[in-house]
């Protein structure tokens, strides 16, 4: 690769830090060719992009975006490394876990996550990226809430109204 390509391939990955403000660092290496082809592919599906670079051109990349913000992320550029792009903040954390129940392994192992300013470290970190909520996962929950109370309400009243129409037609059925 020559300086030209190298440039190049950092600016690829600067213009993909910015545009997602999500991404997991995965190490595929113990993964087959007909493995890591297949994650492709459910990534495509999931509109989740799949990046594989090299740990300098990755790390080239984010220094030169913001330093300081991504500096707890380059200790996992080591090995073969995988990006992984996405909008939502869990969609990669769930492609990883089915991809690993699914082929009954632990591959590929996550290094790192970079979710919503945050950093998670280590493939134990799995499990809490799977259970984030999304931002239309919390906007439900928070329409379900608030349409509780008013739905108690409405079938009080609705309940009152029916025992009232109750007492009303018994007196006149005698």
């Amino acid at each position: 690769m020559n300086k030209d390509q190298k440039n190049e391939a950092i600016e690829l990955l600067k213009s993909k830090f910015s545009q997602y403000s999500n991404f997991y660092i995965t190490n595929t290496e113990s993964l087959t060719v007909a493995q890591v082809n297949k994650l492709r592919a459910v990534c495509f599906d999931k509109q989740v992009e799949m990046k594989v670079a090299k740990n300098t051109l990755i790390r080239k990349a984010l220094e030169s975006l913001d330093n300081e913000k991504y500096a707890g992320v380059y200790e996992a550029l080591n090995g073969v490394t995988a990006l992984l792009f996405s909008d939502s903040p869990k969609e990669p954390a769930l492609i990883i876990s089915t991809f690993r129940k699914e082929s009954n392994g632990d591959k590929p192992i996550l290094k790192a996550a970079f979710v919503a300013e945050e950093i998670y470290s280590g493939d134990s970190q799995l499990a809490a990226l799977v259970r984030i909520k999304t931002k239309n996962e919390l906007i439900g929950e928070v329409i379900g809430l608030l349409q509780s109370p008013a739905s108690r309400v409405i079938s009080a009243l609705l309940e009152k109204a029916k025992k009232e129409e109750a007492g009303a037609a018994a007196p006149a059925a005698e």
